[in-house]
């Protein structure tokens, strides 16, 4: 009993050194936690949320539309537990300008079910449910109306053999119509569209940079009213799949088991089947088109025969009537009268030939004849003209329709193709690798701290384990005093920090995350397996360095534990070697040095955990100056033209008309902007970038004219970059990196995620769906976007070769070799804001689909989310130093209590002996700073491996500024500690401290 109670004495004695362990360990638990509890429970929520509305698992598009036969199809896949077919249609309207929008129909079948926020869901036909984006936009509010004109009805006289994009919405062929909704529309309800989770009304100015969005807005319509048997896509849930989380690799690779079974088996059937229903309905046109001519031809045929049949008669009857005249006229005398009457009464008869040349001199001798019968022989030939040039016509058709009709494409798609969903799991992923890399520097600084705080302990009762043990105490027995102590301080830390962690700090990520993402049912949720792990990873930490720090005292006998400790020996240190330096120190600079450099146990312990929480500080600095300057960065520095104006194909000729017109642009540079996509297959052979590598990333495809390519470095900064150790990265020097045609060049930021480096090969897909395996000649300096540059000769050579997939677009040969240049990047002359409001302006031309201005790019660049957890890692870091501090303080006061005594007792003041101490403290922690400031900036650079995030790469960059606020934080914490360690030296009782300890 006595054992226990003084040993619950000792332990409010130490009261300093409990909380010190306990903060340490609430720090580290709630920076273990709190990152990954946050991003957990986003995670979960939103899983939560895209299982209740249907969130498609794959989503099947085709250039020519999906009919019935398809849908069908796909039903019998393996694995599949519902198909959806779904149709839309784009509109446009007139909202300060002409806007556009996706009618999409609400599906039936229980996938992609919008969710409702405001009023009710749209039931009948003409009623819409619009999204929260566009009621701040325009304005409007429920029962409000609204007329669309859908962009399909300039091309309804398009011919019919003609097929359309990628979502096949005009298609017609005889037997499937394309989906048409009504367009006089009333808005009934707001609702939350599951492919996207953006906050209109948060930082929406952030993610523009990785909008994927095709149209302004997506309008939901009911069933109702909508006509057409022909789909735009289909979407599927998978089996299985809603039992995993969404964001987990088991969801991932269940999914792809039912696209590779698409891929390899489905699509290739009916992208076959689908291109013959149309070589059929083409076919069936042209015979329907060959049986109507021929009835017309026939019809008038028949007409031209019945008016030469009678124009014959006509004739016939004048040349029987001068026959028989004439035969009247040359009666002989002899003739009685009643053989001249029947010579008069019957017609001669007369051979073909005298007949036939009868009636041409009766035609001849006959205007009217003549004319009647030139005309029969003119509508004769020209219906034979007509005939002629139909079946010309005909047979052209026939010939032309397997090439007018392209190879019909297959487009299978998970839900990383969905902008939305890649956005916040990109978010969230970059945020949870910080809060795993983190807690590893304030596990070792907790390590650091406990050693020192209890070696310091065990060692102040020396002599009362020497006692305990003498009079036959266990060695773990004396021991458990200190590991109970430590273990009590660990989990009573480590249990607030649970609750900082799983509380606090996740509030304070969600409250951020709200403002980027709308998240239906958020809730925090605790995890205690992982919570447990948390705490057990500093218990386990602290009670080492407490083991440790009891077996180096409990490893020698009673005896010597009985004894006082002997004082260190004292040593000369290197600075007494430079006599010209030592010689000048005065008498307590002298003191200060020696007890710096002699105590290297203390001195370790305190500058390495000044260091690492420096270290922590310019590192979360970092991340903060390194987001900021990437929009500037990229958009002034990089690229080097102001405007890039996208329209098209139709439109290109019309949009360079447009710009050139305006004359604001100083110089521009054509060239061709495709979306596509870059994936490396991990083969591990070193050809694809790090071996075992793989991956998929969405690129911007920039083909340049052959004529212009020297042209590119002077819209866009050609630097060759390389990858170094630690996830740097070495830039080369400006202008010698050229595009040729023996390979593209891949941004940086791509090839950084991919793993891949100049001489790696890759595949290409273009805005076609056309693969080709192509060689990396160069990696750019890049930061935001996946640009992929290509020459026009290497493009061709990619896409237009006779080994190109199966995919490709059977285009001719003279078609193929000119691409159509359908946009321009250009300098512009004016002010930012100037240069802004221009390209707001041509976005409202009907020949522009997209107007971007670098300089409204620079300035709108934002990444909150990023900012905000840089200002809690380093609210943490700032914590954890004052408390390092404070143990440091706390640990040097209590090693030295003889040593203040004997100070005071030699007549020093109080304030004196604060400066005594505190000096060499302010000198540890400024050798602190210094050797933490270099490590921030190396750690700093690392971030490029933990901040993998799709179309961005993070050039690190630590501003002047960030180190003073680095440094100044430190001291000022080591200020701060000074206020509360004088009292300690004020209290100090000479008296009683220099007692003899025998």
């Amino acid at each position: 009993m006595a054992f226990v109670k003084d040993m619950l004495r000792m332990w409010a004695h130490s009261w300093k050194r409990f909380i010190s362990i306990a903060m340490i360990t609430l720090l580290g638990v709630a920076v273990l936690t709190g990152i990954y509890a946050g991003c957990r429970d986003a995670f979960r929520s939103t899983d939560r949320f895209f299982d209740a509305q249907g969130l498609h698992d794959v989503q099947v598009l085709s250039t020519a539309g999906l009919s019935n036969g398809d849908i069908a199809a796909l039903r019998k896949v393996n694995g599949v537990a519902k198909v959806q077919a779904e149709r839309s249609q784009e509109v446009t309207f007139d909202l300060d300008g002409r806007k556009s929008a996706t009618m999409q129909e609400i599906g039936t079948n229980g996938i992609d079910q919008p969710y409702l926020q405001e009023g009710r869901m749209p039931k009948k036909a003409g009623e819409i449910a619009v999204t929260r984006k566009f009621i701040r936009d325009s304005g409007k509010r429920i029962g409000s109306r609204l007329t669309v004109i859908p962009e399909s009805a300039s091309s309804d006289t398009s011919d019919t053999n003609d097929t359309n994009g990628a979502d096949g919405t005009n298609e017609t062929n005889g037997t499937d119509e394309a989906p048409s909704f009504p367009t006089k529309l009333t808005i009934v309800g707001v609702v939350l569209d599951p492919q996207n989770l953006s906050n209109p009304d948060g930082y929406s100015a952030m993610t523009s940079f990785r909008s994927t969005a095709t149209t302004d807005y997506t309008f939901f319509a009911p069933s109702d009213g909508v006509t057409g048997t022909l789909y735009t896509s289909a979407t599927l849930l998978v089996k299985g799949a809603a039992a995993e989380s969404t964001f987990d690799e088991s969801y991932e690779n269940t999914v792809k088991q039912v696209t590779d079974r698409i891929d390899g088996t489905v699509k290739t059937d009916r992208q076959k089947a689908r291109r013959q229903e149309l070589l059929d309905a083409g076919n069936k046109k042209i015979a329907d088109a060959r049986a109507e001519a021929d009835k017309k031809c026939a019809d008038a045929q028949s007409q031209i025969d019945a008016n030469r049949q009678q124009f014959n008669q006509q004739v016939d009857q004048i040349v029987s009537m001068q026959a028989g005249a004439a035969a009247a006229g040359a009666a002989t005398n002899g003739a009685n009268a009643g053989a001249a009457a029947a010579a008069g009464a019957t017609t001669p008869q007369l051979d073909e030939t005298t007949r036939e040349t009868m009636r041409e001199t009766i035609i001849a001798a006959s205007p009217e004849l003549t004319q009647a019968k030139q005309q029969l022989d003119q509508a004769q030939s020209q219906l034979n003209e007509q005939k002629a040039s139909t079946e010309h016509t005909l047979k052209t058709k026939e010939n032309e329709l397997k090439t007018s009709i392209p190879q019909v494409r297959w487009y299978v798609q998970d839900r990383q193709s969905l902008g939305g969903f890649s956005a916040l799991k990109s978010d969230l992923d970059s945020i949870q690798s910080l809060g795993n890399a983190f807690p590893i520097v304030f596990l070792l600084v907790a390590v650091m701290m406990s050693l020192t705080a209890m070696a310091r302990m065990v060692e102040e009762d020396r002599s009362l384990i020497g006692t305990y043990v003498g009079l036959g105490y266990g060695r773990l027995a004396v021991a458990s005093r200190y590991l109970l102590f430590a273990l009590l301080a660990c989990l009573i830390g480590g249990g607030l920090g649970l609750i900082a962690g799983f509380l606090g700090i996740p509030a304070f990520l969600l409250v951020v995350l709200q403002g980027m993402y709308v998240m239906p049912g958020l809730r925090l949720e605790y995890d205690w397996l992982y919570g447990s792990l948390g705490i057990a990873l500093f218990v386990v930490g602290v009670l080492a360095a407490t083991i440790y720090a009891c077996v180096q005292e409990m490893r020698q006998t009673p005896a010597s534990l009985l004894r006082p400790k002997a004082p260190r020996a004292g040593s000369r240190i290197l600075l007494e070697r430079i006599r010209p330096v030592w010689n000048r120190i005065g008498f307590l600079g002298k003191v200060t040095a020696r007890n710096i450099f002699r105590f290297k146990s203390r001195l370790i312990m305190t500058v390495g955990g000044v260091a690492g929480c420096t270290a922590l500080i310019v590192c979360g600095l970092a991340i903060n100056d390194t987001v900021a300057d990437l929009g500037i960065k990229q958009y002034r520095d990089i690229y080097q033209y102001d405007l890039m104006v996208v329209s098209d194909d139709s439109d290109a000729s019309a949009m360079r008309t447009k710009v050139a017109s305006d004359g604001r642009v100083t110089s521009s540079l054509d060239v061709r902007i495709e979306s596509g996509d870059l994936t490396v297959a991990g083969s591990g052979d070193g050809d694809s970038g790090k071996a075992g590598s793989s991956g998929s990333e969405s690129i911007q495809l920039v083909a340049v004219p052959e004529k212009h390519l020297s042209d590119l470095g002077e819209m866009v900064t050609l630097q060759p970059v390389s990858s170094g150790m630690l996830g740097t990265s070495g830039v080369g020097k400006t202008g010698s990196l050229k595009l040729d045609d023996d390979g593209v060049i891949v941004a940086q930021s791509a090839a950084s995620a991919l793993g891949v480096k100049a001489g790696s090969k890759v595949r290409l897909t273009n805005g076609d769906g056309v693969q080709a395996t192509a060689k990396v000649s160069a990696v750019n300096r890049n930061l935001i976007g996946s640009d992929v540059y290509v020459s026009e000769t290497y493009y061709a050579k990619l896409f237009d070769s006779k080994d190109a997939k199966n995919t490709k677009n059977s285009k001719s040969s003279e078609d193929s070799e000119a691409l159509t240049w359908n946009a321009m990047l250009a300098k512009l002359s004016g002010s930012d804001t100037s240069q802004t409001d221009y390209a707001e302006s041509l976005e409202e031309d009907s020949s522009v689909m997209k107007a971007v201005s670098c300089a409204h790019m620079a300035d709108s660049f934002k990444f909150d989310l990023m900012g905000a957890v840089v200002a809690l890692i380093v609210a943490l870091a700032g914590g954890l130093a004052l408390v390092v501090l404070f143990t440091l303080a706390n640990t040097n006061v209590s090693e030295r209590v003889r040593e203040m005594a004997t100070l005071k007792v030699l007549g020093f003041f109080d304030r004196e002996v604060h400066h005594y101490v505190n000096r060499e403290m302010m000198i540890l922690t400024v050798m602190g700073v210094i050797l933490g400031l270099p490590l921030g900036r190396l750690v700093g650079g690392m971030l490029t491996m933990a901040l993998n995030m799709p179309s961005l790469y993070f050039e690190v960059e630590v501003k002047p500024l960030s180190y003073v606020i680095a440094a100044a934080a430190t001291m000022t914490f080591a200020l701060l500690v000074q206020l509360f360690v004088n009292p300690v030296l004020d209290r100090i009782d000479p008296i009683s401290s220099l007692k003899s300890v025998e």
